[in-house]
């Protein structure tokens, strides 16, 4: 009789314990569950790791050209081998890693600012505010990123700069069109409607209310978005439309390497490569953040 009276008592406590575990440490431990996503995170930390401390590992300067040591294939003096101007591999995907990912931080940041002010302000005022706003959400989505990424660098001029704001337009109307269809539900909750009948500003409901419970998708879209600004941005140094040599960004690396396919795979394999292991990376831990975020998938 003793041991059923404590039943109930322990499985109040176990109620209790669960409620008060905290939001991020519930995530966090979703998180790990996954594999996936965990090594997606291992994957996208050693690329940050390996882009912080690039002039400690690299054994050469990614701009030293030595000549007589063109094409030289991989070995214990040039790990990954030297480039058609005899310039270090390893080195240039070392410091590229820095590029690759400042650029594809920051178009993405300045995407999440610039679509998630435009999606509130047209998803909470409607009417011609918000026909106006979608209408060159739609223009602009009518064409291809990359079609309307390379307009963009061609008005502005090719170097990189231009191209991080390429892609950061490029990328506006997704997550405008994600925060609008988020607040287009959000702003119909009872709590919101009680805000605005005591007389709440809007820009306080907005940065109060509606903001924090339409980020999470945002946050998702962000990270995915992350590995598609990458790819952006080999294409655009593919194309000769990004970086300018001798910046060892890994897609100039790509179009350099091009014309040595047969004669040197190495000098195209080892940044291909690295593009290929920093995309997988954001898209596992962008899937991962998908499963703990997105309610529909909780289910």
């Amino acid at each position: 009789m003793a041991e059923l009276a404590k039943k109930p008592a322990n499985i109040a406590t176990i109620i209790v314990e669960e409620k008060l575990t905290p939001p991020w440490k519930e995530a966090w431990i979703s998180f790990y569950k996954n594999r996936l996503a965990l090594a997606g995170l291992g994957i996208v930390v050693f690329f940050i790791i390996i882009a912080i401390i690039a002039p400690i590992i690299a054994p050469y300067s990614f701009k030293d050209q030595v000549l007589a040591d063109r094409m030289l294939p991989p070995s214990s003096k040039h790990w990954f081998g030297t480039d058609d101007f005899g310039r270090d591999i390893f080195s240039r995907i070392v410091y590229g890693a820095r590029i690759s990912l400042w650029v594809g931080f920051f178009s993405v940041l300045g995407s999440v600012v610039a679509g998630t002010l435009l999606g509130i302000v047209a998803g909470y005022y409607g009417r011609w505010v918000d026909a106006i706003i979608s209408r060159i959400f739609d223009i602009m989505l009518a064409f291809p990123s990359i079609l309307l990424a390379i307009a963009v660098v061609s008005i502005l001029g090719p170097s990189l700069q231009n191209a991080l704001i390429a892609i950061a337009v490029i990328n506006i109307p997704n997550f405008g069109r994600l925060v609008r269809s988020k607040v287009l539900s959000v702003k119909q909750e009872e709590y919101i409607m009680a805000a605005r009948a005591v007389g709440m500003k809007d820009t306080r409901i907005l940065l109060r209310h509606i903001l924090p419970n339409s980020i999470s998708p945002v946050i998702v879209q962000a990270t995915l978005a992350i590995a598609t600004a990458i790819i952006e941005a080999a294409a655009l140094g593919f194309l000769g439309m990004g970086a300018q040599a001798p910046t060892p960004e890994w897609g100039k690396m790509l179009a350099d390497s091009k014309n040595y396919i047969t004669q040197a795979p190495w000098t195209l394999f080892f940044p291909g490569v690295a593009i290929m292991l920093t995309v997988l990376g954001f898209n596992l831990m962008g899937d991962g953040l998908r499963d703990i975020l997105d309610p529909k998938m909780k289910q």
